[in-house]
């Protein structure tokens, strides 16, 4: 089995355009929720949200054919590409250079504003070209493998919100397995259009506070949801003979990854957390290792009543009872991505690692009993780290974990 280490990294989130950017927001607590500017919030029962702030696709032409979220995937793409130095045909071969792009929704906004065109006109005469390649989840991969003449696998993971980190474990198989030197892995999500932020809004998902320093609120008593983020997290994963050949610098080593369902309901978790206590378990014994050995957990961590109630529950099941192991949620500060989120969560445990920090929990201010973990309240904290997990769950029962290691050769 190859060893497989990350490479370059690339980010556009609610708290930074680069990768960055985004990790020194986050060390210091910034909060990147606000109130929605994309659309009319007019009968919206959800109003806040985590934008992209002032970004600009560099290719205007090119923006035009391609959604938000595959407009987001090239910029954190072209990020991690060009930090891992990664040439396909010059230091990889192409046919063993590959993407995996994970999304929750794919480019809905496309979608939504095609239909409302459709029934405008009331014909659908002036339907786009191209609304089928905005729209549908693979393009995001697709465009990425496009832009930079991967020729491997090129993947699309469609896993709800567990799809960014499903993206990058199961690209770490592929490489680990011998069937690629080099993948650049990760999620996209660009879903803020007017009827899927309802939808999220009238299933009593997404929380109803107007402040924002107290709308995205995980494991705190008063929690009423998750808030939505958009943006895009892609990092270079790469085979480490490979690697250390071309004298590429190392960020850290993926070493586990465990993958599950709950089979139990569409959008609630299962409430003893096993499916995500096996998730987490089946992570640690391809690492290798035992939860002692974890110095950080990032939560998935969305703010819902059940979702930090049962993570909870999953982390005491796997880690004990009495455990001390730090657990963040840094979607307090960029809201929830989506299928995105697990991949720029990803990205933030990585920097975690090289910078020695674990970042905090923003907005937590009522301890909630049922969630009696040291969630670093409010302010991160120095630490060294050498061994981090990233939790993943979504609807549909999805559920994803890897663990990342600080690299020693």
């Amino acid at each position: 089995m190859k060893r497989v280490v990350i490479t370059g990294m690339g980010a556009v989130t609610p708290v930074g355009n680069t990768a960055g950017e985004s990790w020194e927001n986050i060390k210091k607590g910034v909060n990147g929720i606000d109130r929605i500017t994309h659309f009319d919030l007019e009968d919206q029962k959800c109003v806040m949200g985590g934008e992209v702030k002032d970004f600009e696709f560099p290719d205007k032409r090119a923006a035009k054919r391609l959604d938000p979220t595959s407009q987001f995937a090239i910029a954190a793409a072209h990020e991690a590409v060009a930090d891992s130095g990664i040439v396909s045909g010059e230091n990889v071969e192409p046919m063993r250079f590959g993407v995996y792009g994970g999304s929750g929704i794919g480019g809905i906004q496309t979608l939504e504003g095609q239909i409302r065109k459709a029934e405008s006109r009331q014909d659908c005469k002036h339907v786009s070209a191209l609304m089928i390649p905005m729209t549908i989840s693979n393009l995001i991969a697709g465009n990425i493998a496009i832009e930079f003449a991967a020729k491997g696998p090129c993947i699309g993971v469609v896993t709800a919100c567990a799809a960014g980190t499903q993206a990058i474990g199961e690209a770490f198989r592929n490489i680990k397995d011998g069937y690629s030197d080099v993948i650049i892995a990760g999620g996209a999500e660009a879903a803020f259009a007017p009827a899927c932020f309802a939808g999220f809004g009238t299933m009593k998902a997404t929380s109803t506070s107007t402040d924002k320093d107290r709308c995205s609120t995980p494991f705190d008593a008063e929690r009423d949801g998750f808030i939505m983020g958009e943006g895009a997290g892609f990092i270079v994963l790469e085979e480490l003979e490979h690697a250390l050949e071309r004298g590429a610098h190392i960020y850290a080593e993926l070493v586990g990854y465990g993958s599950t369902c709950d089979a139990y309901h569409v959008t609630m978790p299962e409430p003893d957390g096993s499916g995500a206590a096996n998730c987490m378990q089946l992570a640690l014994d391809e690492a290798g290792i035992s939860s002692e050995d974890i110095d950080y957990i990032n939560a998935h961590g969305t703010g819902t009543p059940y979702n930090d109630e049962f993570e909870t529950k999953a982390i005491k099941m796997v880690f004990g009872e009495d455990t001390k192991v730090p657990v963040s949620s840094t979607k307090s500060m960029t809201g929830h991505l989506l299928g995105a989120a697990g991949a720029i969560e990803g990205i933030f445990c990585v920097q975690a690692i090289n910078d020695g920090f674990i970042p905090p929990t923003i907005n937590l201010r009522v301890p909630d009993p049922k969630c009696d973990l040291d969630y670093v309240p409010n302010e991160g904290r120095s630490q060294e780290l050498k061994c981090v997990m990233s939790n993943s769950f979504g609807f549909g029962g999805h559920n994803g974990s890897i663990v990342i290691k600080k690299f020693a050769e």
